[in-house]
């Protein structure tokens, strides 16, 4: 077998595998195959592997399950197609085994769960492969782990023909080497400057700069842009450690080309607002930037961060977040 290998699905349907039967008819393939373009990714690398007599084609996932809040563990006796093919022509096949994160996967759960769905004398071995399967989710901090297709062979053997794993984000510190063999991201300008940095900077093509500490606070300040009618130029937090990097922070934003108005907004309990704003302030009068901006201000250092934006830009800090939003959407405008 000669398998493209690219960071997207549908690589049979657009000819990245091919079946090969010698040497011959394997250059053919590689040479065709490389080179093409799948999903939007140049094929450069090929994987060949041995043909694998197969009886039954399974499906079996370990996913992040935004209902439960915890992993969701899915499987069908209908693989080698996509899940939502699975989904919607076989829909009572798909089966679910919501996964407790403290104590893992119950086997005798799994077992329920599965017999009825394949051979008996396969059941206690796709047992062990299942377990193993969250095995790997959960030590390389997995968003995803698939195996599609999990092959039955006629000798009742167990193998994962392809599989596709997505590392969560929040998990690449943790798991260096894994990432660094991913693909990777194709980066703007400014989001390698703040990788860079060690900011998580992403940039949009909105006019409204938005700094704030904490990804939740960002992406809800994100969200009220919108709300008011605004569209964000990016997302930036400088939470955690990353909270006395506000000069930083600032100078980042502020290269955004498309940058009319700036909304700062600080909410302290562990990062304190009057380290960030000072971080913001000396980055502002040294930069000078000709776009207006916009505080809000609240939680530990909060009275020394107000009172140093009254003193030093001569600018007063909004009580609420929706109305220093809306005065940085009309400022935009």
């Amino acid at each position: 077998m000669i398998k493209a290998q690219v960071p997207t699905g549908k690589r049979g349907k657009a000819g990245g595998i091919r079946a090969v039967d010698d040497s011959d008819s394997a250059r053919v393939a590689a040479t065709d195959i490389l080179g093409m373009d799948i999903g939007g990714h140049r094929v450069e690398t090929l994987l060949v592997e041995a043909k694998v007599p197969i009886a039954h084609e399974l499906y079996a996932a370990i996913v992040n399950d935004q209902q439960t809040q915890g992993p969701l563990l899915l499987f069908s006796r209908h693989g080698g197609m996509d899940i939502e093919d699975v989904a919607a022509a076989h829909s009572n096949d798909l089966l679910q085994l919501s996964i407790d994160i403290r104590n893992g996967i119950d086997r005798n759960a799994l077992e329920l769960l599965i017999t009825p769905a394949v051979p008996a004398d396969t059941v206690d071995l796709l047992c062990t492969t299942l377990l193993n399967l969250y095995e790997v989710y959960t030590d390389n901090d997995a968003e995803l782990v698939e195996i599609n297709p999990l092959a039955i062979t006629h000798d009742n053997n167990v193998v994962a023909l392809d599989c596709k794993f997505t590392l969560d984000d929040s998990g690449i510190k943790r798991q260096r080497e894994l990432s660094a063999k991913g693909t990777p991201e194709k980066l703007t300008e400014l989001e390698t400057q703040g990788e860079a940095l060690g900011l998580r900077f992403i940039e949009f093509s909105g006019n409204v700069g938005v700094l704030a500490n904490g990804a939740g606070l960002t992406m809800t300040t994100m969200d009220a842009i919108r709300h008011y009618g605004g569209e964000p130029a990016n997302f930036l937090e400088i939470g955690g450690e990353a909270y006395t990097l506000g000069q930083a922070a600032l100078e980042l934003v502020l290269s955004h080309p498309n940058i009319k108005t700036l909304l700062v907004n600080f909410c302290g309990a562990f990062a304190r607002t009057d380290v960030m704003t000072e971080g913001i302030i000396e980055a502002w009068q040294i930069l000078k930037p000709k776009v207006p901006v916009f505080f809000t201000i609240h939680g530990t250092g909060e009275t020394e961060a107000i009172a140093m934006v009254r003193e030093r830009l001569q600018l007063e800090p909004y009580d609420l977040m929706d109305d220093a939003v809306k005065a940085a959407v009309k400022a935009a405008q």
